[in-house]
């Protein structure tokens, strides 16, 4: 009995350093804890911003009449004047619903616009905006204060429109109206039950012509 307990006092030592060895490495744990799954959606997808627009108001012809009325259209949203209106006059040329007539025949371009001293808005048009076939006087007419009633009623700091045609400032929109300067508005062109509540302000410009 003895002898046991002296053979169990001198080998305690060893015994417990093998206590406090870390164990073995298997070759099923390879030697590493398993990494958590990353939680799914913990970063939210930012959504697009929407497209800010304003709403414009054009002024279309109505063959019955022959006069402008307004209508109501919602435009992209542009920083300077001149984008602002391109995008007018690019709107004025599309087909207007509810037998309004727009005054830009099918494949108009806007080809460039510029902004005066004096809130003068010069706007370049394509040479075939102004061949469509059998406009005559009055469709002209028409056809060139749709342009100028609609930039100027919609920006208070366009105050006149100069309308050039392939590069030519010195001529006719169409052989009728003189366009070879700066165009006030003109509120007599706009139909009479609509011409009190429009936004156009400025000195009238020329009467109708008698077709």
């Amino acid at each position: 009995m003895f002898a046991a307990l002296v053979a169990a006092w001198l080998t305690a030592p060893r015994w417990a350093s093998l206590l406090r060895a870390p164990l073995p490495e298997t070759e099923e744990s390879g030697g590493e804890e398993p990494l958590a799954e990353p939680t799914p959606g913990a970063e939210p997808v930012e959504e697009a911003s929407p497209e800010r627009r304003i709403s414009v108001k054009l002024y279309l012809e109505d063959p019955e009449r022959l006069l402008l009325v307004p209508a109501e259209r919602s435009i992209p949203f542009a920083e300077s004047l001149a984008e602002q209106v391109r995008l007018v006059v690019d709107e004025l040329a599309r087909s207007s619903p509810g037998g309004l007539l727009s005054p830009l025949p099918e494949g108009s371009r806007v080809l460039d616009v510029f902004v005066r001293s004096g809130g003068v808005v010069l706007i370049h048009l394509s040479g075939d905006t102004a061949a469509g076939p059998g406009l005559g006087s009055t469709g002209e007419l028409l056809s060139v204060y749709s342009i100028v009633n609609s930039v100027v009623g919609n920006f208070p700091a366009a105050s006149r429109v100069q309308i050039v045609i392939d590069g030519r400032s010195d001529g006719t929109f169409a052989g009728h109206i003189d366009v070879s300067r700066p165009l006030l508005p003109d509120l007599a062109l706009i139909a009479p039950d609509l011409a009190a509540t429009t936004s156009v302000e400025g000195a009238p410009g020329p009467a109708p012509p008698e077709p």
